[in-house]
Protein backbone atom coordinates (compact mmCIF):
# COMPACT_ATOMS: atom_id res chain seq x y z
CA UNK A 1 0.00 0.00 0.00
CA UNK A 2 2.66 2.29 0.26
CA UNK A 3 2.88 5.21 -1.77
CA UNK A 4 -0.92 5.06 -3.18
CA UNK A 5 -3.36 7.32 -2.20
CA UNK A 6 -5.67 7.05 0.78
CA UNK A 7 -8.51 4.91 -0.05
CA UNK A 8 -11.78 4.51 1.58
CA UNK A 9 -13.39 1.46 1.50
CA UNK A 10 -17.23 1.14 3.38
CA UNK A 11 -16.98 -2.76 4.73
CA UNK A 12 -20.92 -3.37 6.04
CA UNK A 13 -20.98 -5.72 9.44
CA UNK A 14 -22.60 -9.16 9.28
CA UNK A 15 -25.80 -8.75 10.54
CA UNK A 16 -26.26 -11.57 13.15
CA UNK A 17 -29.26 -13.96 13.29
CA UNK A 18 -31.56 -12.89 15.67
CA UNK A 19 -32.33 -16.27 18.01
CA UNK A 20 -34.89 -16.70 20.39
CA UNK A 21 -34.44 -18.03 23.71
CA UNK A 22 -35.38 -21.47 25.02
CA UNK A 23 -37.60 -21.36 27.56
CA UNK A 24 -38.91 -24.29 29.87
CA UNK A 25 -42.22 -25.33 29.89
CA UNK A 26 -44.50 -25.24 33.02
CA UNK A 27 -45.10 -28.62 32.98
CA UNK A 28 -41.63 -29.59 32.82
CA UNK A 29 -40.51 -26.75 35.34
CA UNK A 30 -42.53 -29.18 38.10
CA UNK A 31 -40.82 -32.02 36.63
CA UNK A 32 -37.54 -30.82 37.33
CA UNK A 33 -38.49 -29.23 40.96
CA UNK A 34 -39.92 -32.79 42.02
CA UNK A 35 -36.61 -34.67 41.06
CA UNK A 36 -34.66 -32.07 43.35
CA UNK A 37 -34.49 -33.68 46.50
CA UNK A 38 -31.85 -31.23 48.80
CA UNK A 39 -33.54 -28.77 50.16
CA UNK A 40 -30.57 -26.68 49.30
CA UNK A 41 -30.87 -27.59 45.80
CA UNK A 42 -34.68 -26.94 45.55
CA UNK A 43 -33.91 -23.49 47.32
CA UNK A 44 -31.46 -22.67 44.45
CA UNK A 45 -32.92 -23.74 41.60
CA UNK A 46 -36.51 -21.91 42.58
CA UNK A 47 -34.93 -18.95 43.49
CA UNK A 48 -33.38 -18.67 40.15
CA UNK A 49 -36.88 -19.30 38.08
CA UNK A 50 -38.97 -17.52 40.43
CA UNK A 51 -37.12 -14.18 40.56
CA UNK A 52 -35.23 -14.16 37.24
CA UNK A 53 -31.92 -14.51 38.29
CA UNK A 54 -28.51 -14.89 36.57
CA UNK A 55 -25.82 -17.71 38.17
CA UNK A 56 -24.02 -14.94 39.00
CA UNK A 57 -27.01 -12.60 40.91
CA UNK A 58 -28.17 -15.91 42.55
CA UNK A 59 -24.26 -16.49 44.02
CA UNK A 60 -23.73 -12.67 45.05
CA UNK A 61 -27.40 -12.81 47.15
CA UNK A 62 -26.33 -11.97 50.94
CA UNK A 63 -28.52 -13.23 54.03
CA UNK A 64 -29.88 -9.93 54.29
CA UNK A 65 -30.93 -9.53 50.64
CA UNK A 66 -33.60 -11.29 51.15
CA UNK A 67 -37.24 -9.47 52.88
CA UNK A 68 -38.89 -12.29 53.24
CA UNK A 69 -42.04 -9.89 54.97
CA UNK A 70 -42.07 -7.82 52.07
CA UNK A 71 -41.78 -10.38 49.86
CA UNK A 72 -38.48 -9.04 47.87
CA UNK A 73 -35.29 -10.04 46.95
CA UNK A 74 -32.20 -7.22 46.42
CA UNK A 75 -30.09 -7.86 43.27
CA UNK A 76 -26.82 -6.55 43.68
CA UNK A 77 -24.35 -6.03 41.30
CA UNK A 78 -26.43 -7.14 38.39
CA UNK A 79 -25.57 -6.92 34.75
CA UNK A 80 -23.85 -3.24 34.01
CA UNK A 81 -23.05 -3.26 37.84
CA UNK A 82 -26.56 -2.41 38.73
CA UNK A 83 -29.02 -3.07 41.96
CA UNK A 84 -32.28 -3.92 41.58
CA UNK A 85 -35.43 -5.39 43.54
CA UNK A 86 -37.20 -8.32 42.16
CA UNK A 87 -40.04 -10.48 43.44
CA UNK A 88 -39.75 -13.36 46.47
CA UNK A 89 -42.53 -15.93 45.65
CA UNK A 90 -44.34 -17.33 48.82
CA UNK A 91 -43.64 -20.99 47.30
CA UNK A 92 -39.68 -19.87 47.27
CA UNK A 93 -40.11 -18.05 50.47
CA UNK A 94 -41.11 -21.24 52.34
CA UNK A 95 -38.60 -23.77 50.48
CA UNK A 96 -35.60 -20.77 51.14
CA UNK A 97 -36.92 -20.41 55.38
CA UNK A 98 -36.59 -24.63 55.46
CA UNK A 99 -33.35 -24.37 54.05
CA UNK A 100 -32.02 -21.79 56.26
CA UNK A 101 -32.83 -23.68 58.86
CA UNK A 102 -31.14 -26.57 58.03
CA UNK A 103 -27.90 -25.26 56.54
CA UNK A 104 -27.93 -21.97 58.60
CA UNK A 105 -25.53 -20.16 55.96
CA UNK A 106 -23.03 -17.91 57.90
CA UNK A 107 -23.56 -14.64 54.85
CA UNK A 108 -23.73 -15.17 51.49
CA UNK A 109 -27.22 -16.82 50.84
CA UNK A 110 -25.83 -20.26 49.19
CA UNK A 111 -22.97 -20.83 50.52
CA UNK A 112 -20.20 -23.59 49.34
CA UNK A 113 -16.95 -25.63 51.24
CA UNK A 114 -15.76 -23.59 53.86
CA UNK A 115 -18.58 -20.72 53.73
CA UNK A 116 -17.71 -19.08 50.97
CA UNK A 117 -19.64 -18.34 47.68
CA UNK A 118 -21.32 -21.13 45.85
CA UNK A 119 -19.62 -21.74 42.13
CA UNK A 120 -21.36 -21.16 38.94
CA UNK A 121 -20.21 -24.73 37.58
CA UNK A 122 -22.36 -26.38 41.00
CA UNK A 123 -25.71 -24.89 39.53
CA UNK A 124 -24.99 -25.99 36.76
CA UNK A 125 -24.15 -29.33 37.76
CA UNK A 126 -27.83 -29.39 40.10
CA UNK A 127 -29.52 -28.55 37.28
CA UNK A 128 -27.87 -31.18 34.90
CA UNK A 129 -29.09 -33.60 37.64
CA UNK A 130 -32.20 -32.86 38.16
CA UNK A 131 -32.98 -32.46 34.42
CA UNK A 132 -32.00 -36.13 33.79
CA UNK A 133 -33.70 -37.34 36.76
CA UNK A 134 -36.97 -35.82 35.80
CA UNK A 135 -36.32 -37.49 32.36
CA UNK A 136 -36.29 -34.18 30.39
CA UNK A 137 -34.51 -34.98 26.76
CA UNK A 138 -33.31 -31.16 26.13
CA UNK A 139 -30.48 -29.61 27.11
CA UNK A 140 -31.84 -26.87 29.84
CA UNK A 141 -29.03 -24.32 31.73
CA UNK A 142 -29.80 -21.67 34.50
CA UNK A 143 -30.16 -19.03 32.46
CA UNK A 144 -33.09 -20.76 30.23
CA UNK A 145 -34.97 -20.69 33.85
CA UNK A 146 -34.31 -16.91 33.40
CA UNK A 147 -35.97 -16.71 30.24
CA UNK A 148 -38.64 -19.12 31.14
CA UNK A 149 -39.62 -16.61 34.20
CA UNK A 150 -39.74 -13.82 31.77
CA UNK A 151 -42.07 -16.02 29.15
CA UNK A 152 -44.18 -17.14 31.73
CA UNK A 153 -44.77 -13.94 33.67
CA UNK A 154 -45.55 -12.38 29.85
CA UNK A 155 -48.12 -15.33 29.44
CA UNK A 156 -49.73 -14.71 32.80
CA UNK A 157 -50.32 -11.07 31.63
CA UNK A 158 -48.01 -9.31 33.33
CA UNK A 159 -47.51 -5.80 31.31
CA UNK A 160 -43.72 -6.14 29.82
CA UNK A 161 -42.60 -2.92 31.20
CA UNK A 162 -43.14 -4.31 34.77
CA UNK A 163 -40.94 -7.70 33.60
CA UNK A 164 -38.22 -5.12 32.16
CA UNK A 165 -37.64 -3.96 35.78
CA UNK A 166 -37.76 -7.12 37.40
CA UNK A 167 -35.04 -8.74 34.86
CA UNK A 168 -32.77 -5.69 35.25
CA UNK A 169 -32.99 -4.46 31.93
CA UNK A 170 -31.80 -1.44 30.44
CA UNK A 171 -34.00 -1.26 27.59
CA UNK A 172 -37.10 -2.59 26.55
CA UNK A 173 -35.68 -3.65 23.16
CA UNK A 174 -34.27 -6.63 25.36
CA UNK A 175 -37.68 -7.70 26.41
CA UNK A 176 -39.60 -7.43 23.68
CA UNK A 177 -38.11 -10.58 22.70
CA UNK A 178 -40.19 -12.44 25.17
CA UNK A 179 -43.42 -11.69 22.80
CA UNK A 180 -41.97 -13.51 19.69
CA UNK A 181 -41.08 -16.64 22.74
CA UNK A 182 -45.04 -16.54 24.02
CA UNK A 183 -46.88 -19.19 22.33
CA UNK A 184 -49.88 -19.11 25.04
CA UNK A 185 -49.66 -15.22 24.04
CA UNK A 186 -49.87 -15.80 20.11
CA UNK A 187 -52.58 -18.25 20.20
CA UNK A 188 -55.45 -15.70 21.69
CA UNK A 189 -54.60 -13.87 19.41
CA UNK A 190 -57.81 -13.71 16.61
CA UNK A 191 -57.55 -13.62 13.32
CA UNK A 192 -59.46 -10.50 12.25
CA UNK A 193 -60.96 -12.59 9.37
CA UNK A 194 -62.75 -15.13 12.09
CA UNK A 195 -64.10 -12.00 13.23
CA UNK A 196 -65.56 -11.43 10.19
CA UNK A 197 -67.07 -14.82 9.67
CA UNK A 198 -68.28 -14.88 12.61
CA UNK A 199 -70.21 -11.07 12.55
CA UNK A 200 -71.72 -12.25 9.24
CA UNK A 201 -73.07 -15.73 9.89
Amino acid sequence: MLGLNKAYYQIDRLLRDKVLPDVILEGEKLLILNALDNIKHKAIITTIYSAGLRRSELINLRKTDIDFDKRLIFVRGGKGAKDRITVLSEATASIMKIYLKQYKPNYWMFEGPNRTQDSPSSIRIILNKAVAKAGIAKKVTPHMLRHSFATHLLEQGVDIRYIQTLLGHESSKATEIYTHVSKKSLAKIRSHLDRILEDNQ
